[in-house]
């Protein structure tokens, strides 16, 4: 039995998790009945409220030490989360044949909302995602969750837009979504970036009293990786989460073309890069009329992990011609262009 659920990605008001949901288990896997302690909790702030979890089950061939998670979907309400998992359910009698787990489920604020049992998946799966699919449920108990002063999360660039080659700075906040005023104390909370956003990385940092947290991240040359807060507390994923939209960076545009000079009529290949760029952004490489007109003459694309380019330049008369290369705004990529050159026309 492998996990096929995959966590989502959340807006920045708030931490939800999402999952696809799954199929078919495996041949033999089953659960039988599952129990909740209570059918309605409330939440308030950053707390979480357990639950106990219960879950006769049958899995053929695992490990005698096998733990298990049970995953509630939302099936009614609104709220930052669309499903919960269970802590670790340990076995507390008979087999993994056929035997019985136990453990419990931490709900936070931010559920809000009614939830209802429908899978069960081994802690390994969860884990690792090998790929198998958890264990249905069938007609699982729900739980009603009243969710208040829930937290919100923001973040802004403080550097914007700053050049590639430069780290760039982020300020999360972190505050009562209700009240929209701060906590008042300082709140633990994680950094991460990419597949460490999942389950919120196991080093913590403390916001200031008014909910803010600065953290400055290393230059990228190309893309930038995913970013993220996450406040723990819910085990095995956070009570909220908060992804950064890209910073906004002044790309390093470099062109040089392939001759310097070239009998008029004649292709000439511009080659160049563009450090931060996003593939497949456009390039136009632009000529000089008069003092001060550049006018776009042919056009590309950056190619795909390499993110370098070609264009084109033809000269059109004898004589000294300028040239550059022009990125125009693409994602969160500002507009920026290469140092001119020159072609002479002969």
């Amino acid at each position: 039995m492998k996990a096929v659920r995959a966590v989502l990605t959340v807006s920045l008001a708030g931490a939800a998790l999402g999952a696809a949901p799954a199929a078919h288990a495996e041949p033999g896997d089953v659960v039988t009945d599952v129990r909740l302690s209570r059918t309605s909790v409330a939440v308030s702030s950053l707390n979480t409220v357990p639950v106990t979890v219960e879950v006769d089950a049958k899995f053929p061939g695992e490990s005698p030490s096998q733990t298990l998670h049970a995953i509630l979907d939302r099936v009614g309400g609104t709220g930052h989360l669309d499903d919960l998992y269970s802590a670790e359910l340990t076995r507390y009698e008979g087999t993994t044949d056929n035997g019985k787990w136990r453990g419990v489920l931490k709900v936070p604020s931010t559920a809000n909302g009614t939830f209802q049992v429908r899978y069960v998946m081994t802690t390994g799966d969860l884990y690792f995602e090998t790929g198998d699919e958890p264990a249905d449920v069938v007609n699982g108990p729900k739980l009603t969750v009243t969710g208040t002063n829930q937290p919100r999360i923001t973040v802004k660039q403080l550097n914007a837009p700053s050049p590639v080659s430069k780290p760039y700075t982020f300020r999360w906040s972190v505050i009562n979504d209700q009240t929209g005023k701060p906590y008042g104390t300082r709140i633990k909370v994680t950094l991460d970036q990419d597949t460490g956003c999942k389950f919120g990385g196991p080093t913590t940092v403390l916001t200031d009293t008014a909910g803010y947290v600065t953290r400055t991240y290393a230059a990228e040359r190309t893309s930038v990786p995913l970013t993220c807060l996450t406040i723990p507390g819910s085990d095995p994923f956070p009570i909220a989460k908060g992804w950064a939209n890209s910073p906004r960076r002044i790309p390093t545009v470099a062109a040089s073309p392939a001759r310097t000079s070239a009998p008029v009529g004649t292709k000439v290949a511009v080659n160049g890069n563009v450090a931060g760029s996003s593939n497949r952004c456009p390039v136009h490489l632009q000529r000089l009329y008069g003092a001060s007109q550049w006018r776009t003459v042919n056009s590309g694309q950056v190619r795909d992990v390499s993110y370098r380019y070609t264009l084109t330049a033809q000269p059109a008369y004898k004589g000294n011609i300028p040239y550059r290369v022009l990125f125009p705004a693409c994602h969160s990529l500002t507009a920026a262009t290469s140092k001119s050159f020159t072609i002479r026309g002969t």
